[in-house]
């Protein structure tokens, strides 16, 4: 129960993160948003240090700039898909196979569930899906590339939470500081690069900095899941923060909840029911 509260705890601040990332991204080029939510992510982590306690094994560094690494190339293939399009097709994709991954990778691991948890992970990975895809799905057919791209990026995000739950137990948050790092390192040097094509407009500094400490503390609520927990189903419950960034797009900015989100979030309180009872 701690490690499915963690998990879909990590869920909501991963998806108010994207909530606040995305207005950030209306206002200013989305890598001037990253420059922002980067160093303030990085912040929190530091600050989590004297709490939380950190050791810098080798395993720790390895598998925390592995996640670092994957944490740079979401954003590079996030960032071209958005560019290519439909998103409201490609999301689902996207989250499912960020999904998916764990859950094998978990499951080959040896993890053993009990009876209601197989059931209990289709209708999660079926809620993924709906809760994420937006209205008119079928309207637009996405091009291949762009399906090759989405399934790229929910792989990389696979890469990243599977890569965090190998870091040794005992580590702290040592894995998530180094990986970071990386991904900070990775991006402000892509933002440098590339800054005579990010425009003049300013960046929502307070949205930005909320969306990078949002980032941290889901960081941090899956590691300690994934640590107390299953990696199968701790990886499903986290892959439905397209939930939370819903919920608060129709609180604060009055989006229409479709009826197939509806059915999703229905389908994902069914779920989590039956992974508490496994």
């Amino acid at each position: 129960m701690i490690a499915l509260l963690l998990a879909l705890g990590s869920s909501l601040a991963y998806g108010c993160a994207d909530f606040l990332g995305g207005l950030g991204a209306r206002k200013a080029h989305v890598l001037r948003t990253v420059m922002i939510a980067a160093p303030a992510s990085l912040t929190v982590e530091l600050l989590l240090w004297p709490l939380l306690g950190a050791s810098f094994s080798p395993g720790a560094l390895a598998w925390g700039a592995a996640s670092g690494l994957a944490s740079a190339v979401v954003f590079a293939l996030l960032y071209r898909t958005l560019a290519i399009g439909p998103m409201n097709v490609l999301s689902p994709v996207t989250a499912l196979v960020s999904a998916a991954l764990p859950v094998a990778v978990g499951l080959l691991q040896g993890e053993h569930l009990g009876s209601a948890a197989p059931v209990g992970l289709v209708l999660a990975l079926v809620a993924v899906v709906l809760v994420s895809a937006g209205h008119g799905t079928g309207s637009a057919r996405p091009s291949r590339t762009a399906l090759l791209l989405a399934c790229g990026a929910g792989g990389a995000i696979a890469l990243q939470l599977v890569f965090l739950h190998q870091a040794p137990s005992d580590s702290g948050v040592a894995p998530l500081i180094i990986g970071r790092a990386v991904s900070s390192a990775v991006t402000l040097t892509a933002a440098g690069l590339l800054r005579h094509r990010l425009g003049t407009e300013r960046p929502a500094y307070a949205m930005s900095a909320g969306a990078g400490a949002l980032d941290s503390l889901a960081n941090l609520l899956f590691l300690l899941a994934a640590r107390s927990g299953d990696l199968a189903v701790v990886a499903v419950l986290t892959a439905l923060y397209p939930a939370g960034t819903v919920l608060l797009a129709r609180g604060v900015l009055a989006e229409r909840i479709h009826r197939g989100q509806l059915v999703g979030l229905g389908t994902a309180a069914v779920a989590v029911g039956l992974l508490a009872l496994a």
